[in-house]
């Protein structure tokens, strides 16, 4: 395709997003409305925007990111913040064509600033269903705990997101910091999600190597992967996701700004696909890495020449990892027909 071609077909295409993180989408003109009655917050976010925009969206290293994902989620005070987030959020997805998402909430980051989970996720929940009705966007959840911060905090994350359930909530997982917070640790918390209905999703293969995929997988019962960048460097590990055709949650822009991948085009992405692993596409924490799920598809198919066809599969592999009834995403397939 050419640019004209290419970009009018992705701008087209209905999309489904797995991996989006709510605070990881927070944009510099939300920041600064959030902080402007804070001064010495508000000439630390105007630094941290532009030196972000100067280094064209990439960090030292993973901690540094994590760092700053700490401070955008500082501004993030009362329930009507979130609010604001989320409506936001979902014009943008709107914008982009976005028909379905499965946004994750840091209800780990929330409690770890001691503020009231319950109200916060109400206000976001109540935010999103307006929402969905005036832009089209359908919505569910995924909580997430902080992985390094132990057992106790991921399992009272967990029960919050249980208590949830009726409201959307279809998911737990852990994120973090892999190397300080391993699988190991937790699958009495995750075999504990399940028994509640819970589905189980675990970042892995991020900033640590394939053992982390497996341990996901053998421990945790992890039915999806965010980001599996490692997958391919153990063939036991790709074998295994292959032949049980877990999904993974790639996010390429997000990994060449947390300095894990030199650049895009250095990205196993390509390769996940000739080898036959499950591969859906997203933008993961898309104010935080100058991009957008749309951009994604647009950066993919130039870098890796992938066809109509290679995109629209990718919609499609998303759609068939979500968690959603079959009824539930036969409806949705009707609504991601090309229009």
């Amino acid at each position: 395709m050419d640019e004209s071609s290419l970009t009018a077909t992705v701008a087209r295409m209905p999309k489904v997003e797995l991996h989006l993180h709510l605070e990881g989408a927070v944009r510099p003109e939300t920041l600064l409305e959030l902080s402007r009655n804070r001064p010495a917050l508000r000439r630390k976010v105007i630094e941290w925007t532009d030196a972000r925009r100067a280094q064209r969206f990439r960090y030292k290293d993973f901690p540094d990111f994590l760092a700053a994902f700490g401070l955008v989620s500082l501004l993030l005070e009362t329930p009507q913040d979130y609010a604001l987030i989320t409506h936001r959020l979902l014009e943008w997805l709107a914008g982009q064509n976005v028909k379905y998402a499965e946004i994750t909430l840091a209800a780990g980051v929330v409690l770890w600033k001691k503020q009231p989970v319950e109200a916060v996720f109400e206000a976001v929940a109540e935010t999103a269903q307006a929402a969905q009705a005036r832009t089209g966007v359908r919505v569910q959840w995924v909580f997430d705990a902080v992985r390094q911060f132990g057992v106790e905090h991921a399992r009272e994350v967990m029960r919050l997101a249980a208590r949830y359930r009726s409201l959307g909530v279809v998911a737990f997982g852990i994120g973090g910091d892999e190397a300080r917070g391993a699988a190991s640790l937790f699958p009495s918390v995750f075999k504990e999600a399940r028994d509640l209905g819970l589905h189980c999703i675990a970042h892995a293969g991020e900033s640590c190597g394939p053992a982390s995929i497996r341990d996901a997988i053998e421990l945790l019962g992890a039915e999806r992967l965010g980001h599996g960048l490692t997958a391919l460097d153990d063939p036991g590990v790709t074998a295994m996701l292959r032949e049980r055709q877990i999904p993974l949650e790639v996010c390429p822009s997000s990994n060449v700004s947390t300095g894990l991948v030199a650049g895009f085009e250095d990205h196993p992405l390509p390769r996940f696909l000739a080898a036959g692993l499950n591969v859906t596409l997203n933008s993961d924490d898309p104010a935080m890495f100058g991009t957008s799920l749309e951009e994604e598809f647009l950066r993919s198919a130039r870098a890796f020449r992938l066809s109509r066809q290679a995109l629209a599969g990718l919609v499609r592999n998303a759609l068939r990892a979500a968690f959603l009834s079959e009824v539930e995403k036969q409806e949705l397939m009707i609504a991601l027909r090309p229009q």
